[in-house]
């Protein structure tokens, strides 16, 4: 069985964030955030959060931008005010096209936690991407972390 957690860093104090990943009992966050050095992000820039992990959780840290949306996805969502549903069409049909599911090996996200910036999972990418794998690859569970 591949076990795949997600969580969004949005209204979670350190404490908590870091409480949720420790009680996982997952090995490695896999960061699926276009952008993950932005200021705004706070203790989950990358680097900090790299450190954090380590420190705090015994954690490893993979950043893999293939399985985040494109800016303009993300400009179309967020700056142009457009629905989730279209924006779900689109992420999708890009995870088709870079063949996620061929490319990535399931070993590599079993007791992984999928990180993206939004609160919770229902209009979140990071949702998406483990119910994709999960329709791929057999055996998949996934467990939002909330």
């Amino acid at each position: 069985m591949v076990e795949i957690f997600t969580i969004g860093f949005t209204k979670k104090t350190a404490r908590k964030f870091f409480g949720l990943l420790r009680e996982s009992g997952a090995t490695r966050l896999v960061d699926v955030r276009l952008n993950n050095v932005s200021q705004l992000a706070g203790f989950a820039k990358r680097d900090d959060l790299e450190f954090f992990l380590m420190e705090l959780c015994g954690m490893g840290y993979t950043h893999l931008p293939t399985l985040a949306p494109t800016q303009a996805m993300l400009d179309d969502l967020k700056k142009r005010k457009g629905d989730w549903e279209t924006y779900e069409d689109s992420f999708l049909g890009l995870m088709r096209a870079r063949h996620i599911q061929a490319a990535l090996d399931p070993t590599v996200l079993d007791n992984s936690v999928l990180l993206c910036s939004e609160e919770k999972p229902h209009h979140c990418h990071r949702r998406l991407v483990a119910e994709y794998l999960a329709g791929h690859w057999s055996d998949v569970h996934i467990t939002h972390l909330v």
